[in-house]
């Protein structure tokens, strides 16, 4: 093969043949993407102390396990590269479903606590949105280890290879019904994020939504070139599949990590949150029959005094009003007069005595 050692085994001819180009082109962006994944992962890791918002920091362990989601996506592209045989079978399989699961349920898991931001209510504590993503993510785990104990009959590893071509396609996209509907759960939360009166949340959720638009139009081209159309044949499949990984690995890449990561250092808005003592303020209130008690009229209140007539009106006070009165009786305190003493005109004894 052109490009390739004389010695190199046939699996791997794809990686280095010229004459079979897609292969090296798909290689070279795989390897792109995978870098650029591990630089995400370490800027994440460098600018998690400078995250202001509480809020954005309990979503970073989520983003980073999103991010080894995608650096494994990539790594999958090599697989389906090199030709199928007895290891590459096996690793297809069990690990194209189990790495978009976990994608797919980190994405549902921020969408989950963005309809709750939106709505101005407490978000998710940290441990709860990784718990989910993670536990979200182990159905398809356990669905693959099934498939594939099933299928190879524990000792059999080279059975992917010797099917025909339209069943290992068919039982493909079988094993990724539980993805599609993963797929399909995250993009119809991301649209319940756009329901609320806090605005500044609602970028996160365009983000998560224009993901799942551009990753559910990527995967209903592959599935159906893969299954329905007839025309590209089955030296055709590794090459479909194989860029259905890149584009979903860059979709991820440029649609949701990299906006993220602008708004990642971005200072807390107050308008983001409700007020703190919103919840203490009476919303509703009972409506009262009879005489309407205006102490807790909002609209009777005023700014300051209101002088009508000889009436002085108090805010904030009872809906009994002071009113000045001129005083008719004297309440003033009297004060101490000296008095005269009965024994200032005594003399002495009477007649000389």
């Amino acid at each position: 093969m052109a490009g390739c050692r004389g010695d190199l085994n046939a699996m791997y001819h794809r990686l280095c043949d010229t004459t079979v180009i897609w292969g090296i082109v798909l290689e070279a962006v795989a390897a792109v993407g995978a870098v650029t994944s591990v630089a995400f992962m370490l800027a994440l890791l460098i600018f998690i102390c400078k995250v202001q918002d509480s809020s954005r920091r309990k979503v970073l362990p989520v983003q980073f396990l999103f991010l080894l989601g995608v650096l494994g996506v990539f790594g999958l592209t090599f697989a389906f590269i090199i030709t199928l045989e007895r290891s590459t079978g096996p690793t297809r399989f069990f690990l194209f479903g189990i790495l978009f699961s976990l994608c797919f349920s980190c994405l549902l898991a921020h969408a989950f606590n963005l309809t709750k931001l939106v709505r101005g209510r407490k978000s998710l504590s940290l441990l709860v949105m990784l718990g989910l993503a993670v536990g979200i993510s182990l159905v398809q785990d356990v669905i693959a280890v099934e498939y594939i104990v099933l299928t190879m009959n524990r000792t059999n590893t080279a059975v992917f290879s010797e099917l025909s071509p339209p069943r290992r396609n068919e039982d493909f996209v079988m094993l990724l019904i539980y993805v599609l509907f993963l797929m399909a759960l995250t993009f119809l939360t991301s649209c319940f994020t756009f329901c609320g009166p806090f605005t500044g949340w609602k970028r996160h959720g365009v983000h998560i939504y224009l993901t799942m638009l551009l990753s559910i139009a990527i995967w209903v081209t592959w599935i159906t070139l893969l299954l329905i159309t007839p025309i590209p044949g089955p030296e055709w499949d590794d090459t479909i599949l194989s860029s259905a990984l890149v584009a979903n690995g860059w979709v991820f890449l440029l649609v949701y990590v990299v906006p993220e990561f602008r708004l990642l250092t971005k200072q807390q808005n107050p308008m983001d949150y409700p007020v703190e003592d919103a919840f203490c303020k009476p919303q509703f209130m009972k409506q009262s029959y009879g005489v309407e008690n205006r102490a807790y009229s909002q609209e009777e209140i005023t700014q300051g005094l209101e002088e009508l007539g000889d009436t002085l009106y108090a805010p904030y006070s009872t809906h009994f009003q002071l009113q000045n009165r001129t005083s008719q009786k004297d309440f003033s305190i009297p004060r101490a007069q000296t008095r005269a003493s009965p024994y200032d005109d005594y003399e002495g004894r009477k007649n000389g005595s």
